[in-house]
């Protein structure tokens, strides 16, 4: 493995006058059974709405609840919203079919005053454009001549209408290399990934579903976003000005460094010394967090403008540390070695072409990070042992290779938020810094694993969370449920909960798990 481096307003009620008529006598079967229909749709979204409005609304009720059961009903809250959004997206497709551009003024939408049928959904839903434009690409799709098994999956429920426009987005348009099937063959692959991901993650799979299919189309993907990349200035009335930037992923890189290392908390905490580590170390200036009273996008508004004050003769150390700022890619070896394939920027999940990479490769170098090949152990870097108590510069590299970002499930802080957690506690369990008994966590993860008793283990190149025993259900307010430390080796709890389920920990790094692929 290579490491490249620089370094719903509610729905009004159906009035009687709009329900269907009972036909008229003659009527044919066919119709007797569309009217016999929309009156049962009609009445069934009716006592839906109906139902959602006679649930209680009494703040006092909701804060009565203990955690597991705030939990659960949040659940169904979210399925409630889930079955609304689908019913919404079947209509607004509809609406979108009786609008086809070829009726022009005839179609539904402009023939009663609306520009678009998007137009029509969000005025008549209340909703934002975007919300308007999801259910409208969604319904299409679902309501579409051939049915396809993502739509399937969304009419069934099981996938929502947010994730499932995702997935289309994620995957893209066909081309002359990835054809109308070959996109909906990989969205029924993608099913089974889609439990419990929001629509970003999703997005990003998809994303990561279409590169690895289509290796041929990602430096034509990478020059289309590069194309869409702007900057534009503005003034306010009141004087103030404003700057809207559009950036291409790799220049995004390049900026969101350097912004990451001006707003991070790891940069601007005051480090708190014990007696003896105040003997030992040199004396230390007052940290400048102690002072400064800005807020970190204060703070990122002052830097980022002295910096284009001072320009290239600025010594960035002062604002930045003293590391230099740059753009560090990640690629397989092989990939580099066959000239095909793809490598992905550095806490960026969107891959980027060969070209790209060996561009970079050319102006900063390569430094190469040798992984465990054994499958019992595979995608471990090499160990240092417990010489050191802090992983260094170059353990850090190995393990932003591996992890991506902080690895707690659910989290998106990108490797330069995060610190390195030794798994087997220095202090308490003797651990070792090595990398493989290391692993990425953000500053609030690092501090929740250590003041919970929530535990990490590892099998192999595997991670568990192993979340803390659960305090017994409580009525009597936050306070009572929180969680004490717990450490390896305590007795179990003796309330009766039984222990809970460890949580895998995946790697965050698409290019790790394209240098183990086969």
């Amino acid at each position: 493995m290579t490491i490249t481096t620089t370094l719903a307003p509610p729905m009004p009620a159906v009035p009687a006058a709009a329900l269907p008529r009972h036909p008229s006598r003659g009527a044919t079967d066919d119709t007797i059974s569309e009217v016999s229909g929309v009156v049962e749709v009609a009445g069934a979204l009716t006592a839906a709405r109906d139902a959602l409005a006679a649930v209680p609304r009494e703040v006092q009720a909701f804060r009565a609840l203990d955690d597991a059961e705030l939990l659960d009903l949040t659940r169904l809250a979210a399925d409630e919203v889930r079955l609304a959004q689908l019913h919404v997206s079947l209509l607004a497709g509809e609406i979108a079919r009786r609008s086809a551009p070829e009726l022009g003024h005839s179609g539904l939408a402009q023939r009663t005053g609306h520009r678009t049928p998007e137009e029509m959904v969000r005025v008549t839903t209340g909703t934002r454009v975007a919300d308007a434009r999801t259910a409208v690409r969604v319904g299409t799709s679902v309501g579409g001549e051939t049915p396809t098994p993502l739509g399937d999956a969304v009419l069934a429920g099981t996938v929502s209408v947010a994730v499932a426009d995702a997935v289309r987005t994620g995957l893209g348009r066909p081309t002359s290399t990835m054809s109308e099937t070959d996109l909906e063959a990989a969205a029924e692959r993608l099913l089974p990934r889609l439990d419990g991901l929001d629509a970003d993650r999703a997005a990003r799979e998809a994303r990561a579903v279409r590169d690895a299919l289509d290796l041929a189309g990602i430096a034509d993907r990478e020059e289309a976003r590069r194309q869409q990349r702007s900057f534009r200035l503005g003034r306010r009335a009141d004087g103030m000005g404003y700057a809207h930037w559009v950036l291409d992923p790799e220049t995004f890189a390049l900026v969101s460094d350097v912004y990451d290392r001006i707003t991070s908390p790891r940069r601007h905490e005051p480090r708190f010394q014990s007696d003896t580590e105040r003997e030992h170390d040199a004396p230390e200036a007052a940290h400048p967090a102690l002072d400064d009273d800005r807020t970190p996008e204060q703070r990122a508004s002052d830097t980022i403008a002295e910096l284009l004050r001072q320009g290239a003769a600025a010594d960035t150390s002062q604002l930045l540390g003293d590391e230099p700022v740059g753009v560090r890619m990640i690629v397989a070896a092989r990939t580099l070695e066959k000239r095909r394939g793809q490598g992905w920027i550095d806490g960026h999940p969107d891959a980027v072409s060969v070209a790209t990479i060996e561009r970079r490769a050319c102006t900063a170098g390569t430094i190469t990070l040798t992984v465990d090949g054994d499958p019992d152990n595979a995608g471990q870097p090499l160990n240092l042992g417990r010489e050191r108590r802090l992983f260094t510069r170059a353990q850090r590299l190995a393990l932003t290779a591996r992890d991506g970002g902080c690895r707690w499930p659910g989290c998106e802080r990108p490797p330069s938020w995060c610190e390195a957690h030794h798994i087997h506690h220095w202090h308490r369990d003797h651990g070792t810094t090595d990398i493989a008994d290391g692993i990425l966590l953000c500053r609030h993860h690092h501090l929740l694993a250590h003041n919970n008793g929530w535990e990490i283990h590892r099998a192999g190149p595997s991670y568990q969370l192993i979340p803390p025993p659960s305090p017994p259900p409580s009525r009597h307010g936050p306070q009572a449920n929180a969680r004490p430390g717990t450490h390896r080796g305590d007795p179990p709890a003796e309330h009766g909960n039984p222990p809970a389920e460890p949580i895998d920990m995946p790697s965050r790094s698409p290019a790790l798990r394209d240098a183990l692929r086969a």
